[in-house]
């Protein structure tokens, strides 16, 4: 179908021209031609470029005819002859162009109306007779002012409408011929096909102009009404919008003087961070938004900055840069393994990421909580596990953390608001899954201002993590690629739901021999070097690492080791400076001329134990201990036990569970009457400042009573831990590992265990279990029997 351009003109003087009875018809596709207008016609279709190549070799002419706009359904109803109005126009071919694609463009001129009569076999276009449509010749006064009040109106619809040029006015203005103008201004009138049809079917003048007196005016109409909506829509632009209008041109003139406004040379820089930020929708969303907004402000506005920090905050996160993880497994055990002895489990579980890591790329982040000891390295191996992985590490302290807002973030409500620590610490990494370490979880606190704790449900929970939201962003930020690690010395002042949230890695105090290679390895080399001091100045003998450990440094860790270690090394770089160049050798028979006396002696086994003293197994924040237990029988008594040495409820539950089995056991013969009835017992735990509690030292307290009753001393290097029941039964503790390394160090060479912690032997390193005698029991009678083979032969 043939494409139609309004780009018409008028021509006072049409050729007329004897029209044939039989022409060929040219259907025109949403448009309707009119006599004496010009029309261009693109002509694509090859039966359509045949039907102008047959008119140009013959006398030029051919019948334009208006589709009829009807459904699809009907379309394929109905015959092609009824498809177009049977009143059209002839036109006549003025120019033709061929272009290279085939098709042809045409420029004709309206002739005459002209109506088909019938249509004639033809190929391959339609052919039809037609008939000339004369036009009624009406020139009265009636016909004049129909004639004026048309065009005015419509010079009006021109001076309204952008899309009319100016030169149509002119030439309205000038024709005299009341048809003629009828049909220029129905071809430029912007009305459907079936109203131009209409028009171009009356042959009358007169009522051409009436009908479009009714069109004009309408459309005139629908223009003013579109024009009024504009003027109420301009005056309601606000006092702000005015401002930045203003603004835009004032930035337009200081440009145009060569003057730079910072504000503006600001704003244009964020526009052009924000275009070039690859940011979530969301998210994308809220900085243009928030841009809008900063743009309509003064940049002396108190809101001003608040809103370009937050601009700034939302395009410095990293939505979505990721580092990439090296899952070289090797590599990673060889840096857990250079930089932290021991720690075989926590080692183990990277390796075990890495390797799912390995296999499944979306795997999420491990939450893992390491537990124990000051000094073992929780906090520096968090740092490691980093240059394993190959992410970022930030790390905060949550210890003594009160404010809920240092989690979540502050509302920008508030003055000097700010983002929580965690997602600050996501900008400074400048990754979306660094390893975040959680430092000191368990000495979280709560008052007015929230609770971090529970806070941080939300931010260790794997199912919720993924659409975060800080109270200053107010946008999801997906955690779910960050490792976590948290680190507390106690799982006791952790809220179980954010206990529960985590995986549990317990960390047991260093032995003395692992603590003697973490001193040659690490502290040793690393003091030298803080002091100023080489090789070739000192020198620590293994003896003289060991006589540290025992005698100047009592803990689970190797803080006061290094920090002895460093003594040790400025004393000897003060001799440097004073200019003795021999190298100093630091043994155990020399240490005190370097850091004194050993300032330890609590934890030394006695040369021998006296009738009822045992040698108990304690566990504390910074490790085990071991904890001798001694006991009086005073005669003129009655019977009654007393407790002393700060101890808890519990533990004097214990003992009276204890004495009570005792005198069940033995009370009923002759020989020990008086123990039971006329002398009192009095059990004291040395160490009377620090508080003790706790149902571990039943069995302990059992055997100090037992050593009591029958006169007889027990082994000083056999020391035991367990509860007891009222009938005996021994009970599982706790702190296993921990107790076992104290006693260790201390030289205890058997340990009476309750038998359900076989288990826990596991855990125990080779070089201790292969010092040490375990023994398991299930009830006290059994331990009785491994401390005094009297009571096991039947001799007492």
């Amino acid at each position: 179908m043939p494409e139609f351009d309004r780009n018409l003109r008028d021509n006072d003087q049409v050729e007329e021209i004897a029209l044939p009875e039989e022409m060929p018809i040219l259907p025109i596709s949403e448009a309707v031609i009119f006599p004496a207008m010009m029309v261009p016609l693109v002509l694509s279709d090859a039966n359509l470029v045949r039907l102008a190549d047959d008119c140009l070799a013959g006398d030029k002419i051919l019948g334009t005819f208006a589709q009829r706009d009807l459904l699809p359904d009907d379309e394929e109803e109905l015959d092609e002859k009824d498809l177009i109005y049977h009143v059209g126009t002839a036109v006549k071919i003025q120019k033709m162009l061929r272009f290279p694609d085939g098709s042809i463009r045409l420029l004709g001129q309206g002739v005459a109306r002209c109506r088909i009569k019938e249509f004639v076999e033809g190929e391959p276009y339609m052919k039809a007779r037609i008939e000339l449509i004369e036009e009624d010749v009406q020139e009265d006064s009636r016909t004049l002012a129909y004639m004026r009040g048309v065009a005015n109106n419509f010079l009006k619809i021109i001076d309204a409408n952008e899309t009319l040029s100016e030169e149509l006015k002119v030439v309205v203005m000038n024709i005299d011929d009341p048809g003629r103008l009828a049909d220029l201004i129905a071809t430029n009138l912007d009305i459907d096909v079936a109203e131009k049809q209409s028009i171009l079917e009356e042959k009358a003048p007169r009522k051409r102009l009436q009908m479009l007196s009714k069109i004009v005016m309408r459309e005139l109409d629908v223009l003013e009404l579109g024009q009024k909506l504009q003027t109420r829509v301009r005056k309601s632009i606000d006092k702000d919008q005015r401002e930045y209008y203003l603004r835009q041109q004032l930035k337009a003139i200081q440009r145009e003087l060569g003057e730079v406004d910072e504000g503006s040379v600001e704003l244009d820089e964020l526009a052009e961070r924000i275009a070039e930020a690859d940011l979530p929708e969301k998210v994308a969303a809220a900085a243009e938004k928030e841009y809008d907004r900063l743009s309509r402000m003064s940049p002396g506005a108190s809101e001003y900055t608040v809103s370009k920090t937050y601009v700034d905050w939302l395009l410095e996160l990293p939505w979505k840069i990721s580092s990439d993880d090296k899952l070289d497994l090797k590599r990673a055990h060889e840096i857990l393994e250079r930089d932290h002895f021991g720690l075989d489990d926590v080692k183990e579980r990277i390796i075990e990421y890495l390797a799912v890591r390995k296999l499944k790329d979306n795997h999420r982040g491990p939450i893992l909580c390491l537990a124990g000891p000051p000094g073992v390295g929780k906090t520096s191996l968090g740092r490691s596990i980093a240059e394993a992985v190959g992410r970022k590490f930030f790390r905060f302290s949550l210890g003594g953390m009160r404010d809920e807002a240092e989690i979540r973030g502050h509302r920008r409500t508030y003055v000097g608001s700010m983002p929580g620590r965690i997602i600050a610490g996501l900008k400074e990494c400048g990754t979306n899954n660094p390893l975040i370490m959680l430092d000191e979880i368990d000495k979280l606190g709560n008052d007015f201002r929230g609770d971090p704790a529970s806070a941080l449900l939300e931010v260790l929970d794997p199912e919720q993590n993924s659409e975060f939201t800080d109270h200053y962003l107010t946008l999801p930020f997906d955690l779910s690629k960050v490792m976590f690690i948290t680190t507390a010395n106690m799982l006791d002042t952790i809220p179980r739901p954010l206990l529960d949230r985590m995986e549990m890695i317990q960390l047991a105090g260093y032995t003395n021999l692992e603590k003697q290679q973490i001193a040659k390895r690490y502290l040793v080399p690393r003091q030298i070097d803080q002091n100023g001091l080489t090789s070739k100045h000192i020198r620590f003998t293994d003896a003289g690492l060991m006589a540290i450990i025992e005698d100047h440094t009592r803990e689970a860790g190797v803080r006061q080791l290094e920090r002895e270690i460093g003594g040790v090394c400025r004393k000897v770089a003060t001799a440097v400076a004073k200019g003795k160049r021999k190298k100093q050798s630091i043994g155990a028979k020399n240490l005190e001329d370097y850091l004194g006396p050993p300032s330890y002696s609590g934890d030394r086994l006695r040369s021998r134990l006296k009738v009822g003293v045992v040698t108990g197994l304690a566990w504390t924040q910074v490790g085990g201990k071991i904890l001798y237990i001694e006991g009086l029988s005073l005669p003129g008594g009655r019977g009654t036990l007393k407790l002393t040495g700060q101890v808890g409820s519990v533990m004097q539950e214990s003992a009276s569970a204890a004495f009570s089995y005792l005198r069940h056991r033995f009370g009923g013969r002759e020989e020990y009457s008086d123990f039971f009835t006329k002398r009192d017992v009095h059990i004291h735990l040395p160490a009377g400042a620090i508080p003790k509690d706790g149902p571990s030292a039943g069995i302990a307290m059992a055997s100090v009573l037992l050593s009591l009753l029958i006169k007889k001393p027990l082994n000083r290097r056999t020391a035991m831990t367990g509860e007891i029941t009222l009938t005996g039964a021994v009970l599982p503790i706790g702190g296993l590992l921990e107790k076992v390394l104290a006693a260790h160090r201390v030289g205890i060479r058997q340990i009476i265990i309750p038998a359900i912690n076989e288990v826990d032997l596991d855990e125990i390193p080779d070089e201790v279990r292969e010092d040490i005698e375990f023994v398991p029991v299930n009830h006290v009678d059994e331990v009785w029997e491994t401390i005094f083979p009297e009571i096991a032969d039947g001799t007492i």
